[in-house]
């Protein structure tokens, strides 16, 4: 089922998100839910928060190379990284990245993260994982993982950018 995403500045974005403690199939359908919404709305990664629920939950999905306009072929269930409760252990290094948001929808800018790092995660049964890595998915990870703890891109930005954006999007949302 596709949810509504909750859009900035919803004050629901600013609240760090709950711990899961019950891998049941209301998290299941929670996750599932979350896949079919951030493939609607043609993303590759989506918090629990975006849906309105404040759990410390993730998904990733990032593209794969293929001839097909078909988002779930570009984007297969089965290559969905289901990320909960996750821990930064280690994290070096910086990047430069473009990063947009389904919270933030049409907004794209420039935010600096770690080049490399090291989560311990659980997956929707409370199996545990450790996952490493220093490319685009470090990125996605990052990003959500903000979303768990109350924050979004845009906070990243130096005061000018941010303060261009913030008089940009009320702009934009009166014109709703």
């Amino acid at each position: 089922m596709i949810r509504d995403i909750v859009i900035y500045p919803d004050k629901r974005l600013k609240e760090p998100s709950a711990p899961v403690e019950r891998f049941d199939e209301e998290l299941h359908t929670l996750l599932d839910d979350m896949y079919d919404t951030m493939i609607a709305k043609n993303g590759v990664g989506l918090a629990a928060i975006q849906v309105g629920v404040p759990l410390r939950a993730l998904i990733i999905n990032v593209p794969v190379e293929t001839d097909s306009e078909d988002p779930h072929k570009q984007q297969p269930k089965e290559n969905t990284l289901e990320v909960i409760n996750p821990v930064l252990l280690e994290a070096e290094g910086t990047t430069r990245y473009q990063e947009g948001c389904l919270s933030v929808p049409g907004f794209f800018e420039e935010v600096e993260r770690y080049k490399r790092i090291v989560v311990e995660y659980q997956d929707r049964y409370g199996k545990r994982y450790i996952l490493e890595d220093d490319d685009f998915l470090a990125i996605a990870l990052q990003h959500e993982m903000d979303h768990l703890d109350g924050k979004i891109f845009v906070e990243k930005l130096s005061i000018l950018k941010r303060k261009k954006f913030e008089k940009e999007w009320k702009k934009r949302l009166r014109g709703r």
